[in-house]
């Protein structure tokens, strides 16, 4: 399992090392996509486990084509239709929902070397589902769509396994875009479900109106709660002890001293490690796993940003996030220490940063143990 993380985790930042210089749907294929058929197991160049622009006759139309059917045992158990990385596809129009019916196979997979979807036939025998059972973006690939994924590699392959599971993850996904979108701009019919419980009145317009903006206030509030408590939770309970509600790896004094303004004595302030900073960290975990033991990174949070550092230690800076603004930055160090910020828009931003990350530990592998000056907290 950790070797195939890793292995998706080389892939994704190759995607976004090298997406701003593809230009078209073969250099697509060429550069994402058959290192992704690759990662599963299969050999892109063996003709009897990978066969390109496969014939897909539909009835009286002859040779139409699939750009990809992977072959297990003599028998396609995936057929691949791609597209150029900058397009989107309805795969309900596309060829690919046209082939599904004409090929002994259960599985398709539309993708763009960036996003990959997953389609069976779940609603009707033969015809492909409009929607994916297993949707994900691999620059962004979760835990659990990573062993779902895994179950396509060459060495586990089970349709069997695979359609126990390809109904679940379905519904799931759909509840989870139902969520996500009634978060966001609530329907009435989601917010008088909220209303009726609180309010006495009746539900007028004018009321509706008022708690269309108290819900989106109160659902974001409580979301970032109910994340930071959840992430709190699970690893406290992987610690043997702790006093304290502590993230692992993640160092966070409560209250710092800072200066006063106009002379006045100094002030105890808070330091809110946000949920946004933890997943910034964790990006960067992610990178770095790929060349060190991701227990010697470390966050130390302060007031006005947080740091990365190696060995938990001061001397060794990878990286500084600098989110507490209007504008966001990551702050990367050169061999010398100096930092440089780069602004970001969101976490996928930070992957276009890998190369310089991975550079970072290199800096420290003959660092004397005293004698270096620390970076200065500004």
């Amino acid at each position: 399992m950790e070797d195939f993380k890793v292995k998706i985790a080389q892939l994704a930042d190759r995607v976004n090392s090298l997406k701003a210089q593809i230009q078209t749907e073969e250099a697509t294929k060429n550069a994402f996509i058959m290192p992704f058929i690759q990662l599963l197991g299969y050999d892109v160049f063996n003709p009897l486990e990978v066969v390109p622009e496969f014939v897909a006759d539909i009835g009286l139309k002859k040779g139409e084509k699939v750009d990809y059917a992977i072959f297990l045992n003599n028998k396609p158990i995936l057929i691949v239709e791609c597209k150029k990385w900058r397009d989107e596809s309805d795969a309900h129009s596309s060829q690919l929902f046209r082939y599904f019916h004409t090929l002994d196979c259960k599985f398709a997979l539309l993708t763009n070397g960036i996003d990959f979807r997953f389609y069976t036939d779940l609603n009707k025998v033969n015809v492909m589902d409009e929607k994916p059972f297993l949707n994900f973006k691999i620059t962004d690939i979760k835990d659990y769509q990573i062993d779902e994924l895994q179950k396509f590699h060459k060495s586990q392959f089970s349709e069997e396994q695979i359609l126990n599971t390809a109904s679940r993850l379905k519904y799931e996904s759909e509840i989870k875009n139902i969520l996500k979108k009634e978060f966001d701009t609530p329907t009435d019919a989601f917010l008088k479900h909220f209303v009726s419980q609180v309010y006495d009145g009746r539900a007028t317009e004018k009321v509706m109106a008022d708690f269309r903006e108290i819900f989106t206030r109160s659902s974001s509030i409580f979301l970032q709660e109910y994340i930071k408590d959840r992430i709190n939770m699970v690893f406290e309970s992987n610690l043997p002890s702790t006093t304290s509600a502590e993230i692992p790896n993640v160092v966070n004094d409560n209250t710092i001293p800072i200066q006063a303004e106009s002379g006045q004595a100094n002030v105890d302030k808070v330091i809110d490690t946000t949920i946004e900073e933890i997943e910034a960290f964790y990006a960067v975990k992610s990178i770095l796993r790929v060349k060190i033991d991701s227990k010697r990174i470390i966050m130390r949070d302060a007031q006005s940003y947080c740091s990365v550092l190696l060995d938990d230690n001061n001397r060794k800076p990878i990286c500084r996030f600098w989110f507490n603004g209007k504008k966001k930055f990551i702050g990367l160090f050169d061999d010398t220490k100096n930092e440089v910020r780069h602004e970001v828009n969101d976490l996928d931003d930070i992957y276009k940063y890998s190369e310089d990350l991975l550079k970072t530990p290199d800096y420290y592998n003959n660092l004397k143990s005293v004698g270096d000056e620390e970076i200065s907290v500004q």
